[in-house]
């Protein structure tokens, strides 16, 4: 049982983890979780014999020598982040480490707070003849953007967008996107906390989300939702259900 599981634990509520996620969180000898960004009560699955770590509190080379050490010991290690990394998880690099040291590894993925903070809204993402792509971004801050990745640049597409790491400086996004093409009366929606009993929710347009975020007081910790599907006049009802359309499972009307 000496090897590594990446856990995606979820959103925040402990209840959003999968339930494999669980089961490997509880069998685990060693627990390297991300103490920053993960609800604490995760931890309430690990078994009293765990040796815990806060990847918040070390850097890299700290985290990779702690699997190491554990898995050479004959030990199994829960590598738990929050949501799943899989988005700005900085998993990658612990996989490729691990690749090169010949340590077994697998991905338990998770509820991504993408997906936690579109529950919160009780909003689709896509919608027919709205908008059939999501984009996923972050604005550029002491981690570069590639090029043609801006956010001006991605609003030319007029797609649902949901932008990450990007409240602190609100009032730069929406500028950027409104120079790339949304309009002002744009829906826009932050979402602080998803599914965390703290969760706190602020919806407007482009024109008034900046005053309308900094009179919450919401700095991080957050996810900025743009797009018509938040707020359409009218929308086509998927062809899925539809008594005149014929799938591989049903003969349409």
């Amino acid at each position: 049982m000496s090897q590594v599981v990446f856990i995606g634990a979820g959103p925040g509520d402990p209840e959003l983890i999968t339930l494999k996620g669980k089961k490997w969180l509880e069998k685990a000898d060693v627990v390297i979780y991300t103490g920053s960004l993960l609800n604490p009560q995760i931890l309430k699955y690990c078994k009293p014999s765990a040796e815990l770590y806060d990847s918040a509190k070390m850097n890299l080379q700290e985290v990779l020598k702690v699997m190491v050490e554990a898995v050479k010991a004959g030990k199994l290690v829960a590598r738990v982040h929050d949501g799943d990394p899989s988005i700005y998880g900085a998993i990658q690099e612990q996989i490729d480490f691990l690749d090169k040291e010949n340590i077994t590894y697998f991905r338990v993925p998770g509820v991504s707070c993408l997906q936690g903070a579109a529950a919160s809204l009780n909003r689709e993402l896509t919608l027919p003849n709205i908008s059939q792509t999501v984009i996923i971004t972050r604005p550029e801050g002491r981690t570069p953007m590639p090029e043609g990745e801006s956010l001006t640049a991605l609003a030319k597409h007029q797609a649902t967008m949901v932008i990450f790491l990007g409240t602190l400086h609100i009032a730069q996004v929406v500028a950027d996107l409104q120079k790339g093409g949304y309009p002002k009366d744009t829906p826009a929606a932050v979402v602080y906390k998803a599914t965390w009993p703290e969760q706190q929710i602020v919806k407007g347009t482009l024109n008034d989300i900046v005053e309308k975020v900094k009179a919450a007081g919401i700095t991080q910790t957050a996810l900025i939702f743009v797009g018509k599907v938040f707020n359409p006049e009218e929308y086509d009802f998927s062809k899925l259900y539809d008594a005149a359309f014929t799938t591989g499972f049903r003969k349409g009307a």
